[in-house]
């Protein structure tokens, strides 16, 4: 039997990333959107829906989503539904859906300006990426963003990708 497992949501982010890094010095940047859904209820009012998403990033993308995205901003994830399991430390067996994501970008006007584009870095030019979470490893640090080839930044500030 043939299956497919693609999940595209646009949303605003509901807290700032959250950098770490696996044993083997693997970036994971996980994140929560919301989406919101209006539509009619059945004595004609308007109302509002929300559906709250955890997400997962992992790699170099990682870094970027979090080196540019905080929270309340918008972006458009791509990727695919995990069903993650695991015992608590109480040995309660839990369970949630989560997106793994594959591609993102960003949506929306960056606060203050005009037209898309990815936010603006918080320290001229590209920001600095945000301290790790507990987890990362103390005796490889992580290579700044220059060390990736990214270009820099054009004259007017925004981010050329």
């Amino acid at each position: 039997m043939a299956s497919f497992n693609r999940v595209i949501l646009m949303g605003n982010l509901t807290r700032d990333p959250q950098l770490s890094y696996t044993p083997n010095n693997t970036a994971v940047c996980k994140v929560g959107i919301a989406t919101n859904r209006v539509f009619t209820d059945a004595n004609n009012e308007k109302r509002e829906e929300v559906c709250f998403v955890d997400c997962t990033i992992f790699g170099k993308s990682a870094e970027t989503f979090n080196q540019y995205m905080n929270k309340g901003r918008s972006v458009l994830l791509e990727g695919r539904l995990h069903y993650h399991q695991w015992t608590t430390p109480e040995g309660e067996k839990r369970s949630k859906h989560e997106v793994i994501v594959e591609s993102f970008k960003f949506v929306g006007a960056r606060p203050g300006a005009e037209g898309g584009g990815p936010p603006p870095a918080r320290t001229g030019g590209y920001a600095a990426p945000r301290t790790a979470a507990a987890g990362a490893p103390a005796s490889a640090p992580h290579p700044p963003v220059e060390d990736f080839d990214v270009p820099p930044p054009t004259s007017d500030g925004d981010i050329p990708f």
